[in-house]
């Protein structure tokens, strides 16, 4: 592990840059440092449906579990070259998708973002992985980014879209429905 930060602010970005962890310094506005900043807001809103008391245990070590590698994979998108996301994980993410939906009834409407506190924050999560994925294939396109990452974050926002299912009927609700014929 690198040095640890004794102090917050350094007064290097004071002029629109930021380093990389290889200690290539670039613009703010650059599509890597979007997409990592897009992973780092989509940890943060996990965070928030964690901070959610009674959600199911199972639920919430899943969660846990997907911050910390969403922690490594931006980390692997902050320090070009680096590789933490490996196909094991994605596999993960699909046995853990399968599981979560297997009990759940059929779709046969869309659902609208709500149905309770958690799953409402799980909604929010999910639009913020599919910006953070947009993020990561714009990056792509200019530069090599492993296909891994983008296939982790295609099924993480599918796996928190069932997880607020789950949330929705764990906390009483309901899931709202969109009325095409309102």
């Amino acid at each position: 592990m690198g040095n640890r930060l004794s102090k917050i602010y350094t007064r290097t970005g004071d002029q629109g840059t930021t380093g990389l962890g290889d200690g290539t310094r670039v613009d703010k506005d650059d599509l890597r440092v979007a997409a990592y900043g897009d992973i780092d807001e989509a940890n943060s809103a996990i965070g928030m449906i964690l901070a959610v008391e009674n959600i199911p245990a199972e639920v919430r070590r899943c969660l846990v579990e997907i911050q910390h590698e969403l922690f490594d994979l931006g980390g692997e998108l902050a320090t070009p070259g680096y590789r933490a996301i490996q196909q094991h994980h994605i596999d993960r993410l699909e046995h853990v998708l399968d599981t979560f939906n297997a009990p759940l009834p059929a779709l046969k409407e869309f659902i609208l973002p709500g149905g309770g506190p958690a799953a409402a924050a799980c909604h929010l999560a999910r639009t913020i992985t599919r910006r953070a994925e947009r993020s990561a294939w714009a990056l792509a396109k200019r530069e090599v980014v492993p296909t891994e990452i983008t296939t982790y974050l295609n099924r993480l926002s599918d796996l928190l879209f069932v997880i607020a299912r789950v949330l929705a009927r764990h906390e009483g609700g309901s899931e709202v429905l969109w009325q095409q014929n309102r």
